[in-house]
């Protein structure tokens, strides 16, 4: 790491989200640390000099591979015992020059569509992974802090600004597939009726003279999502999906 002159108490770390058609996972890394099965959100440490979002994308492609994402600065963590835990302490050691110092880490988000990325781990993640976020997975440092803030944030988002969400959807799609995606990041049941009538009522979602085929059920509908109307009059205005 001296090569680079890294600064020993500033961290970036990145909570990337990623759709898959059906639920909503997080990116993690396995870190490479013999005998222990640790895995961590992609993070480390910020170069002397560098900018910090020069930094959050500098990290996130050294490893994992992704590049050019929009990355967005969340929150700061700087808790003095965040990383007290002995397997962590152990890793520190035998990457870093100074283990015992203190690190404020930068958390940074993004929403992703899962199959837009080549994934290859490098430096000390010997493998990236996507986790379904409904399903628990014990983090290394205070990522499950980290993670679990990010995810919260990025949900109260998306309800007020719904240009998140269609940037995970073909060019074309039914409303039956916005549903599924909106179901998957606010984590609930909507009401069918109630939520398309919210939707439809919006300018910025045009329906096209086209319908689904080869389906075992009745035909939908396709939209699109016009981002003109949306950026000239829609996100002039609060909105609120609940």
């Amino acid at each position: 790491m001296s090569e680079f002159h890294y600064n020993p108490h500033i961290s970036v770390d990145c909570v990337i989200f990623g759709f898959d058609d059906e639920k909503i996972n997080i990116l993690l890394i396995k870190r490479k640390q013999e005998g222990k099965n640790v895995y961590a959100l992609p993070g480390d440490l910020v170069q002397k000099g560098e900018d910090l979002d020069v930094a959050a994308s500098r990290v996130l492609y050294e490893l994992t591979g992704m590049k050019n994402l929009y990355l967005e600065q969340f929150k700061t963590f700087g808790s003095p015992d965040r990383t007290s835990d002995p397997v962590d302490v152990e890793w520190i050691k035998s990457v870093r020059e100074h283990p015992e110092a203190r690190v404020i880490t930068v958390a940074y988000n993004s929403l992703v569509k899962t199959d837009d990325f080549d994934y290859r781990p490098s430096s000390f993640a010997e493998e990236v992974l996507w986790h379904p976020i409904e399903k628990p997975q014990k983090l290394g440092f205070d990522h499950n802090e980290i993670a679990n803030t990010g995810w919260a944030m990025l949900r109260e988002k998306i309800k007020r600004e719904p240009i998140i969400a269609f940037s995970l959807l073909p060019e074309k799609f039914t409303l039956r597939q916005l549903q599924t995606l909106y179901e998957a990041i606010v984590g609930q049941e909507l009401d069918k009726r109630n939520f398309r009538k919210r939707m439809l009522r919006n300018k910025f979602l045009i329906a096209l003279d086209e319908k689904e085929t080869n389906v075992s059920h009745k035909p939908a509908q396709f939209f699109k999502f016009d981002e003109n109307t949306y950026r000239e009059d829609f996100a002039k205005d609060q909105w609120f999906l609940f």
